[in-house]
């Protein structure tokens, strides 16, 4: 499971290092894709499989499900952890992430968030706002 939260700064090249913590987990090859909320996920190949097999199942006769699809699986890409313990991310994701040189990886459960610095803070205080009102909700869940 992934948890927690660190700062890293991306280089002039599009590396960032990956968290000691996350390596072992993610594994010496995995999935950066561009995720939701304008921040980049990251899968462990076992992870990325499952979400594939679900995708896979969404009707093609449904425009969402297509036009998901395509998002999320045109912006993926394999990445390899070199000996320093970075990834290079490719130029068309950190655009999208906005990543120019601070960033944010946190932990998520069952896989790892990639966001430019700012854009975490401003989330992070949009959301801190209406937690009390997300977490009632979510009640329903049994959470």
């Amino acid at each position: 499971m992934f948890m927690g939260e660190y700062k890293h700064n991306v280089d002039t090249k599009g590396r960032m290092i990956v968290p000691a913590k996350f390596r072992e987990e993610l594994g010496d090859t995995f999935v950066v894709t561009r995720g939701l909320d304008k921040c980049l996920f990251a899968y462990p190949m076992n992870e990325w499989k499952i979400i594939e097999d679900k995708l896979k199942q969404l009707p093609l006769t449904k425009k969402d499900a297509r036009a998901f699809t395509r998002f999320f699986f045109s912006g993926a890409v394999e990445c390899e952890v070199d000996k320093q313990g970075r990834i290079n991310i490719p130029s068309t994701l950190r655009t999208y992430a906005a990543l120019e040189k601070e960033c944010v990886v946190i932990g998520v459960s069952d896989r790892v968030e990639i966001w430019a610095g700012e854009k975490w803070e401003e989330y992070v205080e949009e959301s801190e706002e209406s937690f009390s009102e997300i977490a009632e909700n979510l009640l329903d869940f049994d959470i």
